[in-house]
């Protein structure tokens, strides 16, 4: 196949570190990068085909994680950050000179709120959370991927470890449909 489904999957995946106590991201500014500070590894990292998530150039996946919003600081020239689309549920904050999202924020009632979504390929440092799972698969086509080749994409994804999904994977399913549940008073707030 052509093109990369990412460069921190392409060629097998690196296992992380479980105790990895985090690290900077930066931007692709040559000077002056914006600098977000991560206290602590990331959860649920995945590849991800949406089409909204940053990936490299030339990539069809981005890999993206989450970590608390409490454990994520702007360090150094975050006057360089824009909301890409301030519409969408997941506020993507990205260098206004080279485009870089360095991490997303939900600030509306959501399932995922007081979570950041980065995107650790950022850091110059090693023992990041391992990619877990590939969600939102079939997405890429809805980019102009070929439709007859995504039996070859899931192959290659599940050849280095990653099971697919149109969707998330089922836990994090789960907590959404949960948060709905608890919000709509069919679930008890207690579960």
């Amino acid at each position: 196949m052509a093109h990369s489904l990412h460069p921190l999957v392409d060629n097998g995946i690196t296992k992380g570190d479980n105790n990895f106590p985090g690290g900077n991201l930066y931007c692709f500014c040559p000077q002056n990068k914006v600098t977000v500070t991560l206290k602590g590894n990331v959860a649920h990292n995945h590849a991800c085909g949406c089409s909204k998530c940053w990936k490299p150039s030339g990539a069809l996946f981005s890999v993206v994680g989450v970590i608390p919003k409490d454990n994520l600081s702007v360090a150094a020239n975050g006057d360089k950050l824009e909301i890409v689309d301030k519409g969408a549920a997941i506020q993507r904050y990205a260098c206004k000179q080279c485009g870089t999202h360095l991490f997303g924020r939900i600030e509306k009632d959501h399932p995922f709120k007081g979570l950041d979504f980065v995107h650790v390929e950022l850091s110059d440092k090693k023992g990041w959370q391992e990619p877990q799972f590939a969600g939102f698969v079939s997405s890429i086509i809805e980019q102009g991927f070929d439709p007859s080749k995504m039996d070859e994409v899931r192959s290659r994804l599940e050849s280095v470890g990653l099971k697919t999904y149109d969707a998330l994977s089922p836990p994090l399913m789960d907590a959404i449909a949960a948060h709905t549940g608890k919000k709509s008073g069919k679930l008890s707030a207690n579960l």
